[in-house]
């Protein structure tokens, strides 16, 4: 029996290609391993946006293998894209899988033979989608890279997913990938390719399955959606049904799902005839059931007027904006080949909190671009005193290698980029602490998640479920209650980074019904 583990980095557009790979193992008839330890294939799904994720990967390999010599280690995503042959020589690893070739996996683990791989040396698989390498059979197989130009695929890869994947209860929706932006300082655009879309169709079926609500027949879906194609067996296996049934499939329910993307803002811009975002959310909350939408990162540029508009006319869509900033110095941003100004990002910050004035409001942020003063980064951190944030995502910057940031000079000494990043980090810590401290006494509607034992009360012993709230709130909800339901819960007090909820109402809906009653996952 084939047991994996799948370990995941980076953004929510990964963990969803993540999700959507542990679902199409499962169907498959392999077994999840509770951790990496006991499986005899892991996954490791990769970030590369800094020098420290690509660090924490290769950590991570060398840790899985000490800790399990016989498990094989399949590493894919963007830092298997970007540099495979700093990966493909790590003690354990047998096949390095970039984007490009990411829905080969399932064939790939499904053929592997269960043998502990010794490295000899390395071979480049045949490039073209659809080629499989043979089954791994002894020790001296060498490790193999499947990866070629991710922008020679401009097919949308992805997968359908079920909902529950990694005990999230909260499913996660990739309907983008790719960037056609060119920051100087950013390589995800050269391991994820060009900007390409979901077919609306094809989000608004994924959505009816997450929601349990009938979707076109399985068939009748891979005829549409080429991807699919490729997937059908997949796509079938949810079915109870036979493969030339026309029975329509449903899934579990989903209450809250999260839109995902590279850079979700331009979602639709390629399709023929071009779709605009704001135009999706609509047909989501028209045409589905889904009590409540989540919009993962959005460039400010894409904060509308009508888009903010939307979130404040419905509690259908959570109240929550994560706008990448990068830097409020005008210069550093004209350097970083970034789309607005400090002033123009300020402006969607008053919007925003003017017509809603509890929505959480997050921001990426670099410390140590290249050329960065003492006075660029005090004016970054005078912007974001005088704003509304809610929490801050602090990356310090390090070069990527073939972007242009990474010749620049004036280069800021290590040293310096981590004091500039510890006070970003401070600022943000003092910026969240402010926001739960004014939710206090105030009634959330929040959703419970998945827990398990770990989730006791540091200070009490006390079991507690965790909730979040629209506005982006971590929630303790004393005792112990089923994931996957709405409660309206009264704020409390504060416990570290948490809020404490006491519980006044128990629902299973919100403005619309649910198809399938809640459960647990």
């Amino acid at each position: 029996m084939t047991t994996f583990y799948i370990q995941q980095f980076g953004c929510r557009a990964t963990q969803a290609d993540g999700a959507a790979l542990e679902r199409q193992l499962l169907d498959r008839g392999c077994t999840q391993s509770p951790d990496a330890a006991t499986a005899s294939i892991v996954v490791l799904n990769t970030c590369t946006v800094t020098a420290a994720a690509d660090a924490q990967a290769r950590d991570a390999i060398r840790k899985i293998h000490a800790q399990n010599s016989d498990a094989r280690l399949i590493v894919t995503g963007c830092y298997a894209q970007r540099a495979p042959e700093e990966l493909v020589s790590l003690p354990g690893v047998t096949h390095v899988v970039g984007n490009s070739h990411k829905p080969q996996i399932p064939d790939l683990v499904t053929q592997i033979v269960p043998a502990a791989p010794s490295l000899v040396g390395a071979q480049r698989v045949a490039p073209h989608l659809g080629n499989v390498s043979p089954p791994v059979a002894n020790s001296h197989d060498p490790a193999q890279i499947l990866t070629s130009d991710i922008f020679a695929h401009p097919e949308f890869l992805s997968a359908p997913i079920q909902g529950g994947e990694s005990h999230h209860t909260r499913p996660i929706l990739k309907i983008q990938d790719g960037c056609n932006n060119r920051c100087s300082f950013c390589i995800i655009p050269y391991v994820r390719g060009k900007s390409r879309s979901l077919a609306p169709d094809q989000v608004i079926r994924e959505i009816q399955s997450l929601v349990g609500q009938p979707i076109l027949a399985v068939h009748q879906l891979a005829r549409e959606i080429p991807v699919a194609q490729a997937l059908l067996p997949v796509i079938v296996s949810f079915s109870s049904t036979s493969s030339n049934s026309s029975t329509p499939v449903r899934l579990h329910p989903a209450r809250e799902i999260v839109l995902s993307g590279i850079n979700l803002g331009t979602y639709g811009r390629d399709l023929t005839p071009r779709v605009e975002f704001l135009d999706l959310i609509r047909r989501i909350l028209d045409e589905t059931k889904l009590d409540r939408l989540r919009i993962s990162s959005i460039e400010p540029q894409d904060v509308t007027q009508d888009l903010i508009d939307l979130f404040a006319s419905t509690d259908r869509i959570a109240h929550h904006f994560h706008m990448p900033l990068q830097s409020a110095s005008d210069p550093i941003l004209a350097a970083m080949h970034r789309w607005y100004r400090s002033e123009h990002y300020a402006r969607r910050v008053q919007l925003i909190h003017d017509r809603l004035p509890h929505a959480a409001l997050g921001a990426d942020v670099i410390a140590g671009f290249p050329g960065e003063t003492e006075s660029n980064h005090n004016a970054t951190l005078n912007f974001i005193e005088q704003r509304p944030f809610t929490y801050l995502h602090v990356f310090s910057y390090s070069p990527r290698p073939g972007t242009k940031a990474a010749s620049i000079p004036n280069q800021v000494p290590g040293h310096i980029i981590k004091r500039r990043a510890r006070e970003l980090r401070c600022l943000s810590e003092a910026k969240s602490a402010a926001f739960r401290q004014s939710q206090q006494g105030r009634t959330l509607r929040v959703l419970t998640l998945h827990r398990d034992e770990r989730f006791v009360n540091d200070r009490t012993g006390a079991a507690y479920t965790p909730a979040l709230s629209s506005n982006y709130l971590r929630v303790q909800i004393p005792g112990v209650h089923p994931s996957n339901h709405w409660q309206d819960v009264v704020v409390t007090a504060e416990e570290g980074n948490n809020l404490i909820g006491e519980p006044i109402s128990v629902f299973d809906e919100l403005s619309v019904p649910s198809v399938l009653s809640a459960s647990s996952v």
